[in-house]
C-alpha cells in the first residue's frame, strides 16, 4: 500500500445485491496505491455489508464465505419455503448466516472504534400496513429504475416511505450490528420485515441507494454498483461518483444459485478500480 492518501472525508457504499462485491474489488485495487481514511461512512442495502466488511478489513472473508454458501443452492424459490419464518426464498437465512459469521466479535469491535458509520433503512414510520407500503414502494422503484434510473428514487416517497440513518457504531457496541445489516437489506416478500426501535424497517435502497451521511460535509466518494441515467446535482463539486464501466451481473444481482457471481463482480470491480487509480494518478 502506498503512503499517498485520498482526500475523501466521506465514503458512501450503494446497494445492489451481489453487485456489491464490485465494491470489494474496487477498494482492493485502489488500496494498492492509496490510503483512504474517511471520517464518515454510510451504506445502503447490500452496501451496508460492503461498508462493514471494508471497515473491519473482512472483504476477502466475505467473498470466500458467500461463495461457499452459494455452492449447492439449486433454486432461489422453493415450495417448502412458503411458510418459513425467514421469507419466501433462501436469501434471508443465507444472508443472515453469512453476516453472522463474517461480522464476528473482532469485526464488531473494529467497527465500533472506527469512523462514524451510518446504515440507511427505509420505513413508513408508524403508518398502517407497513408491508403493503414497502411492496408498493418496491414496485414503484423498479418501474422508475427501468425508465429513468437515478441513485435517489423520486417516486417511492408517495407511499410514505422515509429514510432513516442508524448509528452502526452504537449497534456494533450493543451487539445488534448483524441484525441491522440484515434489516437494511429487507425486501419483501423475499425477506420478512423486522422492527428497529419500534419502526418496521426495509431495504434502504427503495428511498436512497447512495445515502449521504449526517452531518454531510467535505469531499465525498460515492461508490455505485450500476450505471445510472443521471446523477444528483453537485453544485459545489465536492462529490465524486464512481460507476462501473459496464453493467455488473446484469439480471443476476439476487441469483443465489451461481457461486461464481460474487467473484465475477469482484473481478470487474478490481479492473474498474485499477483504471480509476491510474486515471486519478495522472490528474
Amino acid at each position: 500500500m502506498s503512503d499517498a492518501s485520498l482526500p475523501f472525508e466521506q465514503v458512501v457504499f450503494s446497494g445492489g445485491g451481489l453487485r456489491c462485491f464490485w465494491h470489494g474489488g474496487w477498494m482492493a485495487a485502489v488500496k494498492e496505491s492509496f490510503t483512504l481514511k474517511p471520517a464518515r461512512v454510510t451504506g445502503s442495502s447490500g452496501g451496508a455489508l460492503s461498508a462493514a466488511v471494508w471497515l473491519a478489513d473482512r472483504e476477502k472473508a466475505l467473498l470466500e464465505r458467500f461463495t461457499r454458501a452459494l455452492h449447492g443452492q439449486a433454486a432461489n424459490v422453493a415450495l417448502d419455503d412458503l411458510d418459513d419464518d425467514h421469507g419466501l426464498t433462501p436469501h434471508q437465512r443465507i444472508y443472515e448466516s453469512i453476516v453472522s459469521d463474517v461480522i464476528d466479535r473482532d469485526a464488531r469491535d473494529r467497527i465500533a472504534d472506527g469512523p462514524a458509520f451510518q446504515i440507511s433503512v427505509s420505513t413508513p414510520g408508524g403508518a398502517a400496513a407497513p408491508v403493503l407500503r414497502a411492496l408498493a414502494s418496491g414496485a414503484i422503484y423498479e418501474v422508475e429504475q427501468m425508465f429513468a434510473p437515478i441513485p435517489r428514487p423520486r417516486l417511492s416517497a408517495i407511499t410514505g416511505m422515509e429514510k432513516r440513518l442508524i448509528d452502526a457504531n452504537r449497534a456494533a457496541r450493543d451487539g445488534t450490528l448483524v441484525d441491522l445489516i440484515r434489516m437494511a437489506a429487507t425486501v419483501p416478500p423475499a425477506f420478512r420485515p423486522d422492527e428497529w426501535e419500534g419502526e418496521s424497517v426495509f431495504d434502504g435502497g427503495m428511498v436512497d441507494k447512495a445515502p449521504l451521511p449526517h452531518p454531510d460535509r467535505g469531499p465525498t466518494l460515492v461508490l455505485l454498483t450500476k450505471r445510472f441515467h443521471a446523477l444528483p446535482n453537485d453544485e459545489d463539486g465536492r462529490i465524486t461518483y464512481v460507476e462501473p464501466t459496464e453493467d455488473v451481473l446484469p439480471g443476476a444481482k439476487l441469483d443465489f444459485t451461481d457461486p461464481d457471481l460474487p467473484a465475477r463482480a469482484w473481478t470487474q470491480g478490481r479492473e474498474d478500480g485499477l483504471a480509476w487509480r491510474d486515471a486519478y494518478t495522472r490528474i
